[in-house]
């Protein structure tokens, strides 16, 4: 996703029926969180689940999805059921996080990962309801993000089987579960504060409305999202104990960012001049070794 350097237009509102639906969808399908209570099963229902706990789960997300279904015409329907996929998804997180479960770690990246990503669909709803699609989600974000996260997925469980220990190391699971923390709340913050004008896509033309906002989160870093999206990634890995991929995540990552923030902050400096340029030379990127665009003097 992209976000300018750029904000503030009109006063946000209330939540919109996309927004309240979404939310009201990711509680429901959080709630399977609740089985174990339901059932008079252990906390860490998914460890082991038998027959009767895959049962229960089923028959949860048939009845939630048939919920959906009745409450929300098609339009809202279709954001409702990836909002409660993902809540879904944080429950399924919570269960397994519960105890002493071999999965545990799992389920501290289940919960990280869902709760990324329906965050972005929200903030997005709060800041900018007028570019709000089923794309403000980031499900489909691209190909190469999709592969990563099956990649990592693939060596947590290859690795779980040829070397279980090194899936229980809790203090490195914890120091990557503070850098997803750390991350994700940067870049929500970096979102609020850039205002209504976020957006995922890099916007190539200047509205009336756009303004540099250089305060808060932006009087530490020029690209405060991209610096929380970045630790957050390799976070996630971290938290995964997955040598490989913290490596392949590190790297794939500073390069994807190396060149969106050298794309952005050409737009930046045609929509701002000189103005921007004074803030770039105060302000640094965040990013190690990236500098953004060069600009010839």
């Amino acid at each position: 996703a992209a976000m300018m350097a750029a904000a503030v237009g009109p006063r946000r509102g209330r939540l919109g029926p996309e927004a309240r639906a979404s939310l009201a969808a990711f509680l429901l399908g959080t709630s399977v969180a609740a089985l174990p209570v339901a059932l008079g099963s252990p906390p860490a229902l998914l460890a082991a689940p038998g027959l009767r706990g895959r049962l229960a789960l089923a028959l949860h997300v048939a009845g939630v999805n048939a919920a959906l279904l009745l409450l929300y015409p098609r339009p809202l329907y279709k954001i409702a059921v990836r909002a409660c996929f993902l809540g879904f998804a944080f429950g399924c997180g919570l269960l397994l996080s519960a105890g002493r479960s071999a999965w545990r770690h799992f389920g501290w990246y289940m919960c990280s990962l869902s709760l990324f990503h329906y965050s972005e669909y929200l903030v997005t709803a709060i800041n900018n309801p007028r570019s709000l699609s089923l794309d403000s989600f980031l499900l489909n974000h691209s190909f190469e993000y999709n592969l990563a996260a099956l990649s990592s997925w693939v060596e947590f469980t290859l690795e779980k089987l040829l070397f279980p220990e090194l899936k229980q190391i809790t203090w490195l699971s914890t120091v990557g579960l503070l850098m997803v923390i750390f991350g994700d709340c940067l870049r929500k913050v970096a979102m609020l504060t850039a205002g209504s004008n976020f957006n995922h896509i890099v916007q190539n033309e200047k509205s009336d409305t756009h303004t540099l906002v250089t305060s808060g989160v932006y009087g530490w870093f020029r690209h405060p999202s991209y610096v929380g999206w970045f630790y957050w990634s390799i976070g996630t890995q971290v938290l995964l104990c997955n040598p490989i991929c913290v490596v392949g995540y590190t790297l794939a990552s500073w390069r994807f960012f190396r060149e969106r923030i050298e794309e952005e902050e050409i737009t930046l400096i045609h929509f701002f001049g000189e103005e921007y340029l004074e803030y770039k030379r105060k302000v640094p990127s965040g990013l190690p070794f990236i500098r953004g665009v060069k600009v010839e003097l």
